[in-house]
């Protein structure tokens, strides 16, 4: 081990670094850059959430990601990149037919791309499979970290295993103090819900196996015969994709998610509310700002943004969960809000926050 990791240690208590996102400082940069190269755990902002980033290139820096986190290794991690020379680092056989076009519109930014794996990178990014998932992301710390380490980063979000994803350095620390090295504190992420993930492993047949920043309809525009395609797994169940575990971005408190007409879910949700108040429970809500006078004295109201604003309620939504688990409520009742457009990465990550589990009121 060098003196710069006797110095911040896996282990030692986790240090916090503010970065301006506007202009990132240089000599912290410089610190986390250096943390990277010998082994250790950083976690930084991107666009989306927060990131766990470690080495893409070390195996054994990887392992501290999955054991920091608490995550099976059936759960792929993310690369990140700075410059598109870092894809032909990570994957071979890249259909550049498909990724050229792919990259010139949404790199950097929310999309990730699962390719083939190239033989040198360690295989358990990716659980053992001949894959990688691969991201450039747009968040300027996040580019300037990855050119300053000068390696590719891997960065699964920095939460513990199943909880809802970091959105601010503090939410990092609530789960991850003195597992992780460095937390570079850029503020706020900017979108909220984690990246689109295409699977690009069979270029005939390109399948979006997590719904995220970048939409269906976009990805239509370049591949009219991309399909959305996500999958529902156990724990030990081996994916190419992170984000597919049927239990995953939950609370503490239970979810009740609730689905069909809006007026009968807003009256359900009352109702069901007022079964558990009668219970002596403690419940929180999860809706939209116009929601809000339909279940007043239901319980602790958090709202998300105006109901036509998904980016909005998108951008809010794991902090809101950490907020009514800070309140020690006991159930959470939160709604569907659309399908379409952004509101399918919304769907998905509310219905494995509730484990699958949908009451639905048509």
């Amino acid at each position: 081990m060098s003196n710069w990791s006797a110095f911040v240690s896996y282990f030692a208590k986790t240090r916090i670094l503010q970065v301006n996102p506007n202009q990132p400082d240089d000599e912290n940069i410089q610190i986390a850059a250096h943390i990277i190269r010998d082994g250790g755990l950083v976690a930084f902002p991107t666009e989306t959430v927060y990131g766990l980033g470690a080495n893409a290139l070390d195996g054994d820096a990887l392992d501290r990601i999955y054991q920091a986190k608490e995550r099976p290794a059936s759960d792929p991690i993310i690369a990140h990149i700075a410059h598109i020379d870092q894809l032909h680092q990570l994957a071979i056989h890249v259909p550049l037919h498909l990724v050229t076009p792919l990259a010139e519109r949404f790199w950097p930014g929310a999309l990730t791309l699962v390719l083939h794996r190239a033989p040198h990178v360690p295989p358990n990014i990716a659980t053992g499979l001949n894959t990688i998932a691969v991201r450039m992301p747009a968040h300027p710390i996040a580019r300037a970290l990855i050119i300053a380490s000068g390696v590719p980063i891997a960065a699964p979000s920095a939460n513990t295993f199943t909880r809802p994803s970091a959105t601010t350095a503090q939410h990092v620390l609530e789960d991850l103090q003195d597992r992780v090295d460095v937390v570079l504190d850029g503020g706020e992420t900017t979108i909220g819900l984690e990246s689109t993930v295409l699977d690009l492993t069979n270029p005939q047949t390109p399948m979006i196996l997590r719904p995220g920043g970048v939409l269906l309809d976009e990805l239509r525009a370049i591949l009219p015969n991309v399909q959305l395609a996500p999958r529902y797994l156990k724990t030990d169940e081996v994916t190419s994709s992170p984000g597919q575990m049927l239990k995953h971005y939950s609370p503490r408190a239970k979810i009740k998610l609730f689905a069909g007409p809006l007026y009968s879910m807003l009256l359900a949700m009352k109702e069901t509310a007022q079964l558990h108040i009668n219970k002596g429970e403690k419940v929180g809500l999860l809706i939209a700002n116009e929601d809000c006078h339909h279940l007043a004295s239901c319980g602790i109201i958090q709202p998300l943004g105006k109901r036509d604003d998904l980016k909005t309620i998108s951008h809010n939504l794991f902090a809101g969960m950490r907020y009514l688990d800070s309140q020690k409520v006991d159930v959470i009742l939160t709604r569907d809000f659309g399908r379409s457009g952004l509101g399918a990465a919304l769907w998905d990550r509310l219905l494995r926050a509730a484990e699958g589990r949908v009451i639905d009121v048509q």
